[in-house]
């Protein structure tokens, strides 16, 4: 089949989620005998950002890790959708696009009468409800929602044909445990600072154990205003910066332990849904402990797979249990890699995706069944 995908990057991991599951799903069909072909804005933040921070150099380091991949950057304004979808089988958009570029390729879509699938990685269908209530689904025969309360939604509010759930997952071509050498330093953690959406808890299940704990402790990520950063500096975390996400493995087998700090959204409302650094982590081999996290839909073992901390000085203790017991961190590491390998690969979630097509080939839904407010 011919898969056609219009999403924010491939290429660039700045700030940007989304491609490593991107990358892990294009790897997965094409190793499959699929051809498919990515969109991506030739403006988009993301690779703008890199480009100005790490330049060109980024860039050809992606080409050289991920020989097979590559993307066809577009201007908008100019780019023929009808020769984009030529030979389409399937149409996957991400939700980062505008929405009326979101609109334009569902009615290619359907005069092309290839399949299309709207795939929402974000918190925006509660955050922003009326922006994405308002987005126009009509040609579209459903919605890949990354966990069961984004995909309740677009159930609850009618805003899509049908919808089914789609979690990240890790790509385990790349994320696996290497090599660890003798000597390691504590605790890594990476992610973005972001837009205040999880400043508090970042103090208190990360920084304040490490302080307190006195742990060699590193950080890497983007988007970390002058007070983040002198909160780091002041509790003896190495900030490291921007790392690309292939080389975060590495990274991994540096430190003898990491931890899971969702934002708020994610903790409070949108329960079930990790963040794809968890995925990652586990699948790296690397002991986990997670701050308080709902795991509404069963995808991990607690207490098996991973640690939990309800609180910062719970958080203390857990790292200083991993870091002390040798015998306890072999379970995690062991528990947690035989849960990603039976469950949340990006080979499954292929295989889910392509259960998904066979359905709509087979007996689809009347695309008229979506879109609008409720």
């Amino acid at each position: 089949m011919k898969f056609v995908l219009f999403y924010h990057s491939l290429i660039s991991d700045w700030n940007h989620g989304n491609a490593h599951f991107l990358r892990g799903v294009v790897s997965e069909l094409l190793d499959r005998g699929h051809a498919v072909d990515v969109y991506e804005p030739d403006t988009g933040w993301s690779l703008t950002n890199l480009l100005a921070q790490a330049g060109e150099g980024a860039v050809a380091d992606f080409h050289a890790t991920f020989p097979e991949l590559s993307s066809k950057r577009f201007d908008p304004a100019i780019l023929d959708l009808d020769a984009a979808l030529d030979g389409a089988d399937v149409l996957i958009v991400h939700e980062w696009n505008e929405p009326r570029w979101i609109e334009m390729l569902g009615e290619c879509a359907s005069r092309h009468g290839c399949i299309a699938l709207f795939h929402d990685t974000h918190h925006r269908s509660v955050t922003d409800a009326a922006t994405m209530g308002s987005l126009d689904l009509r040609h579209y025969d459903g919605v890949l929602a990354f966990g069961q309360a984004v995909a309740d939604q677009y159930t609850r509010h009618g805003w899509a044909a049908q919808c089914w759930v789609w979690h990240e997952a890790a790509d385990l071509r790349r994320f696996a445990p290497l090599p660890v050498p003798e000597e390691r330093e504590d605790l890594v953690w990476i992610g973005n600072w972001g837009d205040e959406e999880r400043s508090a808890e970042l103090h208190e299940y990360l920084i304040e154990p490490a302080r307190c704990l006195r742990l060699q402790a590193q950080v890497h990520g983007v988007r970390y205003p002058e007070h983040a950063l002198q909160a780091l500096r002041a509790a003896g975390i190495k900030y490291a910066g921007w790392l690309p996400n292939h080389r975060v493995p590495e990274v991994f087998a540096r430190h003898r332990c990491t931890v899971h700090v969702p934002r708020q959204m994610y903790a409070r409302q949108l329960h079930g849904i990790p963040t794809i650094r968890m995925f990652e982590a586990l699948a790296c081999g690397i002991p986990l402990v997670s701050a308080p996290w709902q795991d509404s839909e069963n995808l991990f073992r607690p207490g098996v797979d991973y640690l939990v901390a309800r609180s910062g000085a719970q958080m203390q203790r857990q790292l200083r249990a991993i870091l002390q017991d040798g015998e306890l961190a072999s379970s995690l590491v062991r528990n947690g890699l035989e849960t990603i390998r039976a469950r949340h690969s990006c080979a499954h979630r292929v295989d889910e995706l392509l259960q998904i097509v066979t359905t709509l080939q087979t007996a689809p839904l009347p695309r008229s069944a979506a879109g609008g407010l409720s």
